[in-house]
């Protein structure tokens, strides 16, 4: 990991990126049921708030696990979602 900075827009891109992928699909099926998509966007929405905080918490004792342990969670949502936006 570069930086805090690079983290938040690293999170802040792929999070985007997959919101975007949902809101094309439902786009071009505009008769397709759209819960599913909506489900991606708001469990991407809620990741990011949460790996966000995480981000921003204070006051911890060892900042390269912790930073560690953040972008493997980073890793596993993104791929996570992006898994479920290619299902679609």
């Amino acid at each position: 990991m570069a930086s805090k900075r690079q983290l938040k827009k690293d999170l802040n891109n792929a999070f985007g990126e997959i919101i975007e992928a949902s809101l094309i699909w439902q786009n071009q099926n505009p008769k397709a049921d759209h819960k599913a998509s909506e489900a991606i966007i708001d469990d991407s929405i809620a990741a990011f708030d949460e790996l966000n905080a995480q981000v921003n918490q204070r006051n911890i004792e060892n900042t390269r696990a912790h930073y560690k342990t953040i972008n493997n969670s980073f890793e596993t949502k993104a791929s996570d979602l992006a898994g479920r936006v290619n299902k679609l």
